[in-house]
């Protein structure tokens, strides 16, 4: 009978230190966090999200992207994204890569059909493409290209737009983002920025 009451008792704890930690961690905790969020960086805290003059907007409705996250770009106009395993996309609901090992023949594979398109749209050889032109990121969510992509990607956007290379190259330069800390990853370029800068200078 105490052994059925001391059971009874620890259940009873037990439950109890359930409820309470989830009402601590699980509303509490983020309440207060988003809370902050909200009045210390708004902005980042709604998404970092980006309209279509480029400005920043806290409201959905107003967004084309956020400077968080890449997406399908499909018109030969701009500058593409790298590619990405998550989902059809950049899907963010499919946030991970393709986990196939640099031998497996279906990456070899998609490699290639990469190359071969990416050379013939831009007019280059398959040599001259970099790494993140035919690669996935870890996360399939890269917002960012490497300044080197960015800069084979000139001549094609601006025999399509009829921009100026020195005027593209400009704007690839003035949306560059340092090393963070000025000393982790390398050098690179904020694709969505870019392209509202190219539409812009393009007047579309």
């Amino acid at each position: 009978m105490n052994t059925l009451l001391d059971l009874g008792r620890q259940s009873l704890a037990g439950l109890r230190l359930l409820l309470v930690a989830t009402l601590v961690l699980g509303v509490a905790y983020p309440a207060v966090v988003l809370g902050f969020g909200r009045v210390a960086a708004p902005w980042q805290a709604a998404g970092s999200l980006v309209t279509a003059a480029g400005d920043r907007t806290t409201n959905p409705s107003d967004a084309v992207g956020s400077s968080l996250l890449g997406q399908v770009v499909d018109d030969p106009d701009l500058f593409s994204n790298r590619p990405s395993a998550a989902g059809d996309g950049y899907d963010t609901l499919s946030t991970y890569g393709s986990n196939l090992g640099p031998e497996e023949p279906a990456l070899i594979d998609a490699i290639r059909e990469r190359q071969a398109a990416l050379a013939e749209a831009n007019g280059v050889d398959v040599a001259d493409l970099p790494p993140d032109a035919v690669t996935a990121s870890g996360s399939g969510l890269d917002p960012h290209i490497s300044v080197a992509y960015a800069e084979l990607q000139v001549p094609r956007v601006a025999a399509a737009t009829g921009l100026g290379e020195d005027t593209l190259r400009r704007l690839v330069e003035a949306h560059t983002e340092d090393r963070t800390l000025g000393v982790l990853g390398e050098p690179r370029v904020d694709v969505l920025g870019l392209n509202i800068a190219v539409q812009q200078a393009d007047g579309s």
